[in-house]
């Protein structure tokens, strides 16, 4: 072993100068020795300069030292340079490995990257009960973070009740506002899906409130769609339509029902026309005379007029108040009836959507669902409705759907999944607000329909919508005789550029 380069190596380590630590580290060992401490802070500096097969190889090389020990550290490490250089089912092991070393004291940092190897692999089940195993470690300073994955596993399992519950109890472990205003915004998402709208408003309010969180379109879209849902379930709000009509005295009283226009004066004499009061029988029946002679065109005529203005004043009121022929339900109805029927929903789309759109909307809307709307904003013009659908397998999808008018009728011109149903039931969360321990453990059904992603980014990177946060990294000592040498739990690397791995002031050190 050469121990003046083993000096050097750790020297250029303390001082966070990783290419000079590698130089210097890779020449300690002669061919066939061992020197697990040598490797560990070598793969630590290869993680550094983001070079990760390195970087497992020289973890690798530290496990095959028995004598050094600190098997769940270096496992952990290992995971983690496997999970950066894109291979994730060999990570699982190596992290299961080190979950399972009774001798290292902070296990959640392995179940946490378990979680998002399995993430990776497109296993939400799983990954799931890894970060229920992160939440409850008692080794865990700050369980929020692993509490708001699970929630967003729960999310894409379509479990959203489960995920209020998830997010509830992380809000009892956030010790920051950027934090806390993060929960809320990902539990105002759950609320949205679980169909809990006042709730959602109420999070979204929370979250917010100091103006240091900016929603996404996404998100926006949802905290729109949930204050739209309150109003038209409360009939609070006056829409824009009712109040041009409420200034120009409509329903104020202002309209005689009998003289709509206000100038014929032919169907109820005015009680100025004294003269009307002062006839005597014979006038009266002079006058009869004379009106059934000349006059019975006249009444017709005006009753036609008469007639044909109420009918036009009520045309114009259902036109401004968003009634048309067919009518809004009945064309989002036929269009998942059609989606089901033939697959081409093209007659119910507005003229605007291009065939782009109309295959991305028909991609989305399963076939067989049955449409159920909770709720329309309605103008003359535009209509939003709100529609929770009902699959062939049970499950429910809901959806912003957008319509214009087109003649007197609508068309559809828009199509947004708020959250993907799928009817998967692992794992779980207590309705009491703390985390289950055990309900997964032994969990026997395979989640069927998974909609995460290939990409879902590993532990501490939020992906859109999903309420995943950052994770501080922390140190990753190789101080001898330290409690947790080398171990480094920093976020994704390939995630990292050049200038942010010289300015990360939690870099590994001794």
């Amino acid at each position: 072993m050469n121990q003046n380069a083993f000096d050097e190596g750790k020297a250029a380590y303390q001082r966070h100068d990783w290419e000079a630590a590698v130089n210097s580290l890779e020449r300690v060992k002669g061919e066939g020795e061992l020197c697990g401490e040598a490797d560990h802070l070598l793969g630590n500096a290869y993680m550094q300069l983001r070079e990760y097969v390195p970087a497992s190889l020289a973890y690798n090389a530290a496990l095959e030292d028995e004598a050094y020990g600190k098997r769940g550290a270096i496992s952990c490490n290992l995971g983690r340079a496997l999970i950066a250089a894109g291979r994730p089912q060999e990570a699982v092991a190596a992290l299961l490995a080190a979950t399972q070393d009774a001798a290292y004291e902070t296990p959640y940092k392995a179940y946490l990257a378990l979680g998002s190897a399995y993430e990776r692999l497109s296993d939400i089940r799983n990954a799931g009960i890894a970060y229920r195993n992160a939440a409850i470690d008692d080794s865990n300073p700050n369980p929020s973070g692993a509490l708001m994955s699970l929630g967003s596993c729960f999310m894409k399992l379509s479990r959203p009740v489960d995920a209020v519950e998830a997010y509830r109890t992380a809000l009892d472990f956030s010790t920051d506002q950027k934090t806390t205003n993060e929960v809320y915004r990902d539990l105002a998402l759950a609320y949205v899906a679980a169909n809990r709208m006042p709730e959602a408003v109420d999070a979204f309010t929370h979250a917010t409130a100091d103006g240091s969180l900016a929603l996404t379109p996404e998100q926006s879209t949802a905290y729109d769609a949930a204050r739209r849902a309150i109003n038209v379930a409360t009939g609070r709000k006056m829409s824009d339509t009712d109040a041009r009509l409420a200034a120009v005295g409509y329903g104020t009283g202002s309209f005689d029902p009998l003289d709509p226009t206000g100038a014929s004066g032919e169907l109820m004499p005015s009680p100025e026309d004294t003269g009307f009061f002062e006839v005597n029988e014979a006038d009266l029946i002079a006058q009869g005379r004379k009106r059934r002679k000349g006059g019975g065109c006249l009444k017709f005529f005006i009753t036609l007029l008469v007639l044909a203005l109420l009918a036009a004043g009520a045309a114009y009121f259902a036109y401004t108040r968003g009634y048309g022929w067919p009518t809004q339900q009945s064309v989002i109805e036929g269009m998942f009836r059609a989606r089901g029927e033939n697959g081409n929903i093209g007659e119910y789309l507005s003229k605007s959507v291009n065939d782009q759109l109309k295959e991305q909307y028909e991609d989305i809307i399963p076939a067989g669902a049955t449409p159920k709307i909770s709720g329309i904003d309605q103008n003359a013009t535009e209509s939003t409705a709100l529609v929770t659908a009902t699959l062939a397998n049970g499950g429910t999808q809901d959806y912003t759907i957008r319509l214009v008018r087109d003649g007197i009728g609508w068309k559809v011109s828009g199509v947004e999944v708020l959250y993907v149903s799928q009817g998967l039931t692992d794992p779980t969360v207590s309705t009491e607000g703390t985390v289950d321990v055990a309900a997964d453990a032994e969990a026997e059904q395979a989640a069927e329909g998974d909609t995460s992603s290939e990409d879902a980014p590993p532990e501490g990177e939020a992906a859109p919508g999903e309420g995943a946060v950052d994770e501080a990294p922390a140190d990753a000592n190789a101080e001898e005789g330290g409690s947790e040498e080398g171990e480094y739990i920093d976020q994704e690397y390939a995630e990292y550029s050049e200038e942010d791995a010289a300015d990360d002031p939690q870099a590994p050190q001794e």
